[in-house]
């Protein structure tokens, strides 16, 4: 049975994918990516979302780089999963306008969070692009973070 995702995606099919998480308005892509789930991250230019003050609030990749680049990340050469690093892949669509952003997980396979819908986990980047999101326009890298207690 389809779940109603791939109406959106059609490229996922059943055991490409798994939901990982509920339906949430709390957060999107951007800071899934970022590796947050309590804030909605969006460079609008009324002030109304979070995003870093370092980044230029617009529609831009290049405004997503420089957000990204504030975590520590620079362009990667691949989305191979390289030891010791993660990687996010940031989507455009064919005007260049970011749509999404992706974050590689340990296994290498990647994590996105569907707007307000779930989050899911996915083996390839391709099983996104299409007419919602476009296709992979970058890829960033970053060393993996030491978690401190």
């Amino acid at each position: 049975m389809r779940h109603p995702i791939e109406n959106y995606f059609p490229r996922l099919r059943v055991g490409d994918y798994q939901i990982t998480s509920p339906e949430s308005e709390a957060y999107n892509c951007i800071a899934w990516a970022a590796g947050q789930s309590d804030l909605w991250w969006e460079p609008d230019p009324f002030d109304l979302y979070f995003w870093p003050p370092e980044a230029p609030r617009n529609l831009t990749l290049g405004a997503y780089v420089k957000a990204f680049g504030v975590l520590g990340y620079v362009p990667s050469q691949n989305s191979d999963l390289e030891p010791g690093f993660e990687k996010v892949a940031i989507y455009t669509d064919l005007m260049g306008k970011p749509t999404h952003a992706a974050r590689q997980l340990p296994s290498g396979n990647w994590t996105s969070k569907l707007g307000e819908l779930e989050d899911i986990e996915h083996e390839t980047l391709d099983c996104l692009s299409g007419s919602s999101y476009g296709s992979v326009a970058l890829l960033l890298k970053r060393p993996i973070q030491q978690q401190t207690s």
